[in-house]
């Protein structure tokens, strides 16, 4: 069951044969306006995008956001190169065909921001600009890393050796809401988890975080909406095989295209996004805004919610100008 959010829930089977749920919240007076399509992160939905989207529509741009592949209500295949991110950014094309849309501002959160970096290599004439949020870009790998390599070269992605492994999922589904309390919790909390082996002990150890980003009811829906299963969700930490396959096949490039306004936000808190990794996203990418947000941590649309949705909405103001009421 839907919140009581008045905004507009639709399903739909894509071309790709996937069916999709989606929010699709159009301005009252606007019908060619500009599309913001949002792509959410792990373990989020299109409910991470909620303190956005009136806002962006009062504005007078056109806001879709799915939950995506094996999230909420849209499909959730059992196999991990299911989710592989390809398939998915052919989803989100199918998606914009199926709306009617031909190009969007592309704005994604955490697995959202890989996926939305991505889709501006497979599908590039589809973008009007992008914006991504606490994950910068990482171009194509020129060689096939595990999660186990990644996290030995960088220990701050540890967490992702658990969330790659098949036991998390029987982990994770037996606790969901201590799962969502650990995830959703406060920045300044003292517990770590991203190093090998935190989030399972504190997990299976039934640590309890001081607080929380969301309230109960908030957190209710986030359980509710993943009780049907995790093996979704966890399928994009076992995905890196399948990735590295399909892009180096397609000799995908490492740049983004170069006319392309590029909007890079992170919380200066936020211990999986480090200041080392954002300056490196700066050589594939011409034109490139960064905004860091000072002691705020990953969860930025929350922690941070009317920054957030100011400084996309002036970004938007001032790449697309007058143009943002035209674009279909």
């Amino acid at each position: 069951m839907e919140p009581e959010d008045g905004l507009s829930h639709y399903q739909a089977c894509l071309a790709t044969g996937r069916t999709y749920h989606y929010v699709d919240q159009r301005p009252k007076h606007n019908d060619r306006s500009t599309t913001l399509l949002c792509i959410h992160g792990f373990p989020d939905l299109w409910y991470g995008w909620r303190h956005q989207i009136r806002p962006w529509v009062a504005e007078g741009y056109r806001v879709v956001v799915p939950d995506m592949l094996g999230y909420g209500k849209t499909d959730m295949p059992l196999e991990a190169s299911a989710y592989s991110t390809k398939r998915l950014c052919d989803d989100l094309a199918a998606l914009l065909d199926h709306l009617g849309v031909q190009k969007a501002v592309v704005i994604g959160h955490d697995w959202g921001s890989f996926t939305a970096g991505r889709f501006a290599l497979w599908h590039p004439e589809r973008l009007i600009a992008l914006a991504i949020l606490s994950a910068p870009y990482t171009p194509p790998s020129t060689q096939q890393m595990s999660v186990h390599d990644i996290a030995e070269r960088y220990p701050f992605f540890g967490y992702q050796v658990y969330f790659a492994s098949e036991q998390s999922t029987t982990d994770i589904e037996a606790r969901l809401p201590l799962f969502f309390r650990l995830v959703f919790r406060l920045h300044s909390d003292p517990i770590s988890l991203s190093r090998i082996g935190e989030f399972q002990r504190h997990l299976l150890g039934g640590t309890e975080p001081d607080g929380c980003i969301v309230d109960d009811k908030e957190l209710a829906y986030y359980v509710s909406n993943s009780q049907r299963g995790m093996i979704g969700p966890l399928s994009y930490y076992r995905t890196a095989k399948y990735r590295f396959e399909e892009e180096r096949d397609a000799a995908l490039p490492s740049n983004l295209r170069s006319d392309l306004p590029v909007l890079f936000i992170y919380g200066t808190k936020d211990v999986t996004c480090p200041p080392v990794a954002v300056q490196n996203s700066e050589k594939f990418i011409d034109q490139l805004k960064v905004v860091p947000l000072s002691g705020i941590g990953h969860w930025v649309m929350v922690e941070a919610s009317q920054t957030v949705t100011e400084t996309i909405l002036q970004w938007l103001g001032s790449v697309l100008g007058p143009s943002a009421t035209t674009h279909l």
